[in-house]
């Protein structure tokens, strides 16, 4: 009698340990989902970091149509190389 309970509850233990084992790493176990929760987070950052950077694009797009003249004269300088009359440009180079 003593032999046949040990042997169901060995039984049961092994049936425990075989679903928990699926549970913990199938293809959709908690291993996976923790591991996709932390891809999302990262992901969640990086479009914050990108629509920040969209506003401030847009807000220069913005200026730039509404024809703000500083905002030109800085881009013509930068972008295009441009400068006033009787002004010189000193270009320091990077090595």
């Amino acid at each position: 009698m003593v032999q046949k309970n040990k042997i169901k509850y060995i039984v049961y233990l092994i049936i425990i340990l075989i679903g928990l084992v699926y549970v913990l790493f199938n293809k959709y176990g908690i291993f996976k989902y923790w591991k996709l929760e932390g891809q999302v987070n990262y992901l969640k950052n990086k479009i914050s970091i990108i629509e920040k950077e969209n506003k401030i694009l847009e807000a220069e797009i913005d200026s730039l149509k509404k024809n703000v003249p500083a905002k030109i004269e800085r881009i013509a300088r930068e972008k295009y190389n441009m400068k006033r009359k009787n002004e010189h440009v000193l270009r320091i180079e990077e090595k």
